[in-house]
Order: C-alpha cells, then sequence, then structure tokens
C-alpha cells in the first residue's frame, strides 16, 4: 500500500459536525475518517458526540464506514455519560452501521463500562496488530499512560494519537486507570523514536494548527523533553 490510497479527514466536534451536542465545540474533539480512495471504505477514529453527522461527512466524500478505531474509554470519544449529558458514540454507531468495534484488549472493560457495549461488540488487539481498510493498514501502536490501552494509530505518514501526545502537551495521568510512568515510557520508549516525517494528529485541537510533523513536535513539545523519569514525576504526580 502506498500512501497515494489513503484517505485521511478530520473533523472537529462543533464545527464539522455536533453543533447541536452540549459541550462539543468547548471539549474540541477530533474525529477522523481513515480509508482506502479506490475501494472508499472508511473507518472511524473515536466515534462520539454526532454519529450521524459524522456518518454524513464520510458520505459526503463517498466512504462507507466499516469500522471503528478506540484510541481510549472516555465519553468524549466514545460516548456515554459525560457532564451530566448522554453523549452519542459507539452504541449510537451500532444502530446505524453494523460494523466491528477495534480496541486494545487492556481497554475492553472500561470501554464496555462507559460506552453500554457487550463484549461480543468488541475486537481485542495488541500493541503492533494491523487493522485493514480496503488495501490500508492501520497498525495499532499500545501507547499507556493516559489510560491502560489506549492506542495511537499509525497508517502511512500519518499517526493518530487520541489523548496519548497532543502537539503541546500530553493526556492527564490523574483520570482512573491513568499511570505517569507508563505515560513517560510511552513518550520516550514509543512515541518519540519514531520517524519524525510521520505527521501527528491528536485527540483535540488543542494547538495553534491541527497537525504537526512529529519532528517538529519532539522540538517543540516540553513533554517530549523529559530525559529523566524522576523530572517528569514531579510535574505529573
Amino acid at each position: 500500500m502506498t500512501d497515494d490510497r489513503l484517505y485521511i479527514r478530520q473533523l472537529r466536534a462543533g464545527r464539522d459536525f455536533g453543533s447541536q451536542s452540549p459541550g462539543a465545540a468547548q471539549m474540541a474533539n477530533f474525529v477522523y475518517l481513515v480509508g482506502d480512495s479506490v475501494t472508499r471504505e472508511c473507518l472511524v477514529v473515536d466515534p462520539a458526540w454526532d454519529i450521524d453527522g459524522i456518518l454524513g461527512a464520510a458520505g459526503e466524500d463517498g466512504y462507507t464506514v466499516t469500522g471503528a478505531l478506540v484510541s481510549h474509554y472516555h465519553p468524549d470519544h466514545i460516548g456515554g455519560p459525560l457532564f451530566g449529558h448522554d453523549i452519542e458514540g459507539l452504541a449510537k454507531l451500532l444502530e446505524r452501521v453494523d460494523v466491528p468495534i477495534h480496541v486494545h484488549k487492556a481497554e475492553a472493560t472500561w470501554v464496555q463500562r462507559v460506552s453500554g457495549l457487550q463484549a461480543g461488540d468488541l475486537v481485542h488487539h495488541d500493541h503492533a496488530d494491523v487493522v485493514k481498510v480496503g488495501q490500508v493498514e492501520v497498525e495499532c501502536l499500545h501507547t499507556p499512560g493516559h489510560t491502560p490501552g489506549s492506542l495511537c494509530f499509525q497508517c502511512g505518514g500519518a499517526l493518530m494519537t487520541g489523548d496519548t501526545l497532543f502537539l503541546q502537551g500530553c493526556g492527564r495521568t490523574d483520570f482512573p486507570g491513568g499511570d505517569p510512568e507508563e505515560m513517560w515510557r510511552t513518550l520516550n520508549q514509543r512515541l518519540k523514536t519514531l520517524p519524525g516525517e510521520l505527521r501527528i494528529y491528536g485527540g483535540h485541537d488543542y494547538g495553534q494548527v491541527p497537525s504537526a510533523l512529529l519532528s517538529e513536535v519532539r522540538q517543540s513539545n516540553p513533554v517530549l523533553n523529559v530525559p529523566e523519569l524522576s523530572t517528569f514525576l514531579r510535574y505529573f504526580t
């Protein structure tokens, strides 16, 4: 597979979809469509807030959603109770389309608890598993720290990092399942060492730009410039 078959569309909650969903614009989630431009199939990364709007965006581009990729279990990424509201997510997606939901095996119980899905709705993955959409391959990278089974998704020259790594900063480690030591290892031993030409697409619109090369993020993001675990822990515990 070459990148000329790769389709990626970045959608921002509250702007590109979910304008009527309470809190969507404030949370500024990014949802991604990743697919094969020949077969016109795509996966949706972290569907939440407005499922019909997300499916509509795929349809406008001529794509059919054939699966979902879950970066982690938090309701702003998969649906569920949040700030007194019931956010649309995976459960609504499965009402609309019968597709597999791909999660890391360490995240599955958390995803079920928050989304209300059943065990049989989920496809479990390990680190470095590959999910195919058409002829496009998406590699699942296990990146614990924000949650136990957080995943990043590498596809061609793109890396969708969920709430593990933002263009500036990283995900919090004080929510249930968070672990600052794991986050430090993930950032320094797994993500920082990846090729610099990868383009980073985070799970929220927290930067001045919607994406950036990893080589640029390595230079500008302070969490990637903490060489010692003990120093990192002083900031995150």
